[in-house]
């Protein structure tokens, strides 16, 4: 299994989703991590100068035409993984993770390596009260 926590240090995690720098991606078997890696990710500040289709939507932020295929950018680097671990999102951006077969995980645990542990013992706290 991978699990891919957003970051901006490696150490902690992003109370952001759209803003964090990186991906750190662990690899897990049978409860222990047996590799780790980072992955630059696109996030808000790659999509800056851009034009936003947010002014044309009709429906709930996140989910017009343009921020999909943002989040679809964000999931590219991480279309390996199984779970991903924020500390805060849109509700459009975990809706497209789901639907790239990544289950997102919204936490108030701020370091990575009590998350992991957490995650791997199935008790990692998952605050839908968290997503905006």
């Amino acid at each position: 299994m991978k699990i891919a926590v957003v970051t901006d240090d490696e150490t902690t995690i992003c109370q952001h989703f759209g803003r964090a720098q990186y991906y750190m991606v662990f690899n897990m078997d049978n409860g222990k991590i047996t590799g780790k890696e980072r992955r630059d990710k696109l996030g808000h500040r790659h999509f800056a100068s851009q034009e936003s289709g947010h002014g044309a939507a009709t429906g709930p932020h996140g989910y017009d035409t343009d921020s999909q295929r943002k989040h679809a950018s964000m999931a590219e680097a991480i279309k390996d993984c199984q779970v991903l671990i924020a500390g805060g999102m849109g509700m459009g951006a975990y809706d497209s993770m789901k639907s790239y077969n990544i289950e997102p995980i919204v936490t108030d645990v701020s370091s990575i390596e009590d998350a992991i542990k957490s995650f791997a013992e199935g008790k990692l706290p998952n605050l839908m009260d968290r997503l905006h």
